[in-house]
């Protein structure tokens, strides 16, 4: 699928409201990233590059999630900081990408999303409460 008919798919209030409503209970931050153009590799390594790059590591519990997509390539990945990543384990991203798959095998894009991020931020609020001192970093859908 191209990236432009992935992005015109997509609900992009209705994601970034659920990034706004999910971060609202916890200090983590939740960001989605859509790759333009093809992918070359593996997604997760692309997804842990892209987590450095937008800065997602500076978080001050580094609790914070990206979740990958690459439209072209059918490959998506999620990736969690040390800290979310100890506390969740490996079943948090085993549920996330189970539940992504089921959704976009049915083109749901936006539902994959959403479910995802909503899943994150649940686990984000049970082990990271939200706190005045919170980093927060914008609320987007960052396409590049």
């Amino acid at each position: 699928m191209r990236t432009k008919e992935f992005l015109n798919k997509l609900e992009h209030d209705r994601i970034v409201q659920a990034i706004r409503d999910a971060e609202s209970n916890t200090s983590g931050e939740i960001r989605v990233y859509i790759q333009r153009g093809n992918l070359t590799g593996d997604p997760l390594i692309a997804a842990q590059k892209q987590f450095h790059r937008i800065g997602m590591h500076r978080t001050a519990d580094r609790n914070a999630v990206l979740i990958f997509v690459a439209p072209r390539a059918h490959k998506f990945a999620v990736v969690g900081d040390r800290a979310i990543h100890e506390t969740g384990g490996e079943q948090l991203w085993h549920r996330l990408v189970d539940r992504m798959q089921t959704h976009f095998r049915s083109e749901k894009f936006s539902d994959a999303l959403v479910e995802a991020i909503e899943e994150a931020g649940r686990a984000l609020a049970e082990h990271f409460p939200k706190r005045s001192t919170s980093t927060d970093l914008p609320d987007e859908v960052v396409e590049k």
